[in-house]
């Protein structure tokens, strides 16, 4: 079909992949304990939304350029170090909140916020076109009659597992985080904790090797 193979062998590993701890949990675990089940399921369509740019950039080829150009690489990698380090430190520089009444008056992070953090997270983050591009060609003929369609059709297989893995860990860590959510300073540090995931994960980015 398509010019697919071992679809069940890929579905198989995505799903491993999916599950497997990282920061993309980290940063819905971290969403959901922080504002609920809405925060955590934001970051987790955030993060498929920034792999569907990666699927559709595979399909037309624009990840081959980042392997191939050593400058569309270098780009591409600085602007997503940049966003993930201004994202972090912004994170870390969080303060509790002085008076209980004043919490109702500020405006919380808005679902629309976890969400495009999310999503740039990925979009911006050459590794993760990297992966697509290594990982979806081995299950593509080389002879199919459409390489792009057979490379959509695998990514979006690919991100609805992703994406049903991580609106359940939403859920699950939201209900199991619904005391932490009553201490401010809990949720200082969590956002904290976020922060260096962000920072780390820029600081990964900006090491990744120019191709």
């Amino acid at each position: 079909m398509l010019g697919i193979h071992g679809l069940w062998l890929f579905i198989l590993s995505g799903i491993l992949l999916n599950v497997t701890p990282g920061p993309d949990t980290a940063y819905i675990v971290g969403r959901s304990v922080q504002m609920g089940w809405r925060g955590g399921v934001a970051a987790a369509l955030g993060i498929s939304a920034g792999c569907l740019v990666h699927v559709f950039a595979a399909a037309v080829g624009l990840s081959a350029l980042l392997a191939a150009s050593s400058y569309a690489f270098t780009a591409v990698k600085w602007i997503g170090a940049a966003y993930l380090l201004y994202t972090g430190v912004q994170m870390l520089r969080s303060r509790p909140s002085v008076a209980t009444d004043d919490v109702a008056e500020r405006p919380p992070l808005s679902l629309r916020q976890v969400f495009w953090q999310g999503a740039f997270t990925n979009a911006l983050n050459p590794k993760v076109a990297l992966f697509f591009l290594a990982f979806l060609p081995q299950f593509v003929d080389v002879d199919a009659p459409s390489k792009a369609l057979a490379f959509i059709v695998l990514g979006l297989i690919f991100i609805s597992t992703g994406t049903i893995w991580g609106l359940g860990t939403a859920i699950v860590a939201a209900k199991a985080a619904s005391r932490v959510r009553q201490s401010s300073q809990a949720m200082v540090w969590i956002n904290r904790a976020l922060g260096g995931v962000f920072i780390y994960l820029g600081i990964r980015v900006a090491m990744l090797e120019t191709r």
